[in-house]
């Protein structure tokens, strides 16, 4: 079988290039400890109630040390569930200081759901059963819109909250 020259030189780059990306996925997922986002932990979706983090009285912003947030959210059928006010009335904004680390904690009782803080590294898939976290510092102030990026039935843009960082 005989190959032309340009046909062994892109043989060559194709397979170099195959090698190359080979390398650095296994460099970054072994050396570096690189993986894709796993559900490590699971929870009985037809009773999210149950696990401490969602009950009722635990959802939404809570200050665990100075400058460390956890926020506790259950995701359904087009609302974001982040707790009550004082008055009864459904939380829709959480506000943080500039600076500060945010452990977003969220899972659903229904359908797949997406969890995106708009202008920021937070997006995440809330999927049934399971429990999706991920921490980031909000180093910007500003007001960003919480979205649902994965399509959950007709009310699906209904679906949205606030989170407002603020200038200590």
């Amino acid at each position: 079988m005989h190959l032309h020259k340009y046909e062994k030189i892109w043989l060559v780059f194709g397979l170099g290039s195959l090698a190359l990306f080979l390398l650095i996925i296994g460099f970054a997922a072994f050396w570096k400890g690189t993986h894709p986002q796993s559900h490590i932990e699971t929870i009985d979706p037809q009773n999210v109630e149950a696990h401490e983090s969602f009950k009722p009285e635990n959802l939404g912003l809570r200050e665990v040390a100075d400058g460390k947030y956890i926020v506790n959210i259950v995701a359904s059928a087009f609302n974001y569930d982040i707790g009550s006010d004082d008055a009864g009335k459904p939380v829709k904004t959480i506000r943080v200081p500039k600076g500060s680390t945010v452990l977003f904690q969220v899972t659903t009782k229904d359908v797949v759901h997406g969890f995106q803080v708009a202008g920021t590294n937070v997006n995440m898939m809330v999927e049934p059963g399971h429990i999706s976290r991920l921490e980031t510092v909000m180093k910007n102030a500003g007001e960003f819109t919480v979205v649902c990026n994965e399509y959950c039935g007709i009310g699906h843009h209904q679906m949205f909250a606030t989170v407002e960082v603020y200038d200590e």
